[in-house]
């Protein structure tokens, strides 16, 4: 694959249909500006900081904004915060709504119509799919995502790393914590 989308890239640029530069701006904005490294410093920064996290609960969108993740496909965001009682599951029903600013491009599955309509009326098998699996005490809240409102979800911050920076905590964050249908990743032994 890496081949044939080099191959595509080189006749493209040849033909002057393609700015080589130009791509290479637009592939270092995804990997270093827009993407689940932005949405994991959200959570961290929310982890670690109780002023923020208080911003983050009230005005999701003002919060995110600051650290300097905001744009289209990010204007309107709410916070669903996970705790041990309550899990969120976030899906968008009717398309692909999803908060690039934060979380990236939408992976594939979250696109699918299997996913879209499975995460409302069976949760927790979409859930058991991905490895979660949670007590039956915990309630599943499902949010569905619009052209109006993005959804993040706010993981609970794993044991062990109550000194930890925001930089270390960041790195325990995944996209799949911030949709709802992972967890973070565990601190270690090393913790």
């Amino acid at each position: 694959m890496d081949l044939r989308v080099r191959a595509l890239e080189t006749v493209l640029a040849a033909k002057g249909y393609v700015d080589p530069a130009a791509l290479d701006a637009l592939i270092d904005t995804y990997q270093t500006r827009i993407g689940p490294r932005n949405g994991a410093r959200v959570v961290a920064k929310a982890w670690a900081d109780p002023a923020y996290l208080d911003w983050l609960r009230r005005d999701a969108s003002a919060a995110i904004a600051s650290l300097g993740y905001s744009g289209r496909q990010g204007e309107h965001m709410v916070v669903a915060e996970n705790t041990p009682d309550c899990h969120n599951l976030v899906v968008c029903t009717l398309c692909s709504c999803y908060p690039w600013p934060v979380l990236g491009l939408p992976p594939t599955w979250y696109k699918s119509a299997p996913y879209r309509s499975r995460a409302v009326r069976d949760p927790r098998g979409v859930l058991a799919d991905f490895g979660v699996t949670l007590p039956d005490t915990c309630t599943i809240r499902v949010w569905d995502s619009t052209a109006e409102v993005r959804y993040l979800v706010l993981p609970q911050r794993p044991a062990g790393t109550e000194d930890w920076t925001e930089e270390a905590l960041a790195v325990l964050v995944t996209r799949d914590s911030m949709i709802g249908t992972g967890l973070p990743r565990s601190p270690g032994p090393s913790a």
